[in-house]
């Protein structure tokens, strides 16, 4: 879906309502948009200038290296990865494993692994002098997705997986195609205005609410 993050659900794209959800954190963790400098990404820094929200622009092919620039251009000790597609983050999850992650001191740390939880509710911390140490090693696939190399060493030691009971894990709600861009605007539908910030159990529940009235 190109430009798919500029898309727009009930009036508000989708790019706002990923940075709503993550509003309730930005007074202890800044929040930087990270796009490409290509010529087509123009609209995303001016739509992001226009929000005064922070952006930065690197690599479009070599997304992992953008990363570590931005991380870098910001001083960034530790840095969390959330997708531009994943419209349903949950800001209370994010805070607990950045909260376990420096509690832990560890140098990576993510729900990813042995997921529990639905595709498009990703959320992955890394230490950014590690995350420097390990870029030379990655394969090209790696610099496209960025983190999944720390998922193939074996230095478990640093690592911090966070999983629970399975609260859908073979669901998916991030945001690749139109059907997904419908299903994400179904549920958004029956969200209370007011209820912008409901965790990752209540958009469970209304997606299964949906579905039962098929």
């Amino acid at each position: 879906m190109p430009g798919k993050i500029l898309k727009k659900i009930n009036g508000k794209t989708i790019l706002e309502y990923i940075i709503e959800r993550l509003s309730p954190l930005k007074n202890d963790y800044p929040i930087v948009v990270c796009t490409s400098a290509e010529i087509s990404d123009d609209p995303i820094e001016k739509f992001c200038q226009d929000k005064g929200w922070e952006v930065y622009r690197g690599s479009l092919e070599n997304v992992a290296e953008r990363f570590k620039n931005c991380a870098n251009q910001y001083g960034f000790s530790s840095a969390v990865r959330i997708n531009g597609d994943n419209i349903f983050v949950d800001p209370e999850l994010v805070k607990k494993i950045i909260q376990e992650h420096e509690l832990g001191g560890y140098l990576f740390s993510s729900n990813v692994k042995d997921r529990t939880f639905p595709k498009g509710m990703s959320v992955e911390v890394v230490n950014i002098n590690y995350y420097e140490k390990k870029y030379p090693f990655f394969t090209e696939s790696d610099c496209e997705h960025v983190m999944t190399y720390f998922y193939k060493i074996e230095e478990d030691m640093h690592k911090f997986h966070y999983n629970t009971v399975n609260y859908g894990k073979t669901l998916n709600f991030a945001i690749d195609t139109q059907e997904d861009f419908e299903r994400a605007s179904n549920v958004i539908d029956k969200m209370n205005p007011r209820d912008i910030f409901i965790g990752f159990e209540e958009i469970l529940e209304l997606y299964n609410k949906i579905n039962e009235e098929k």
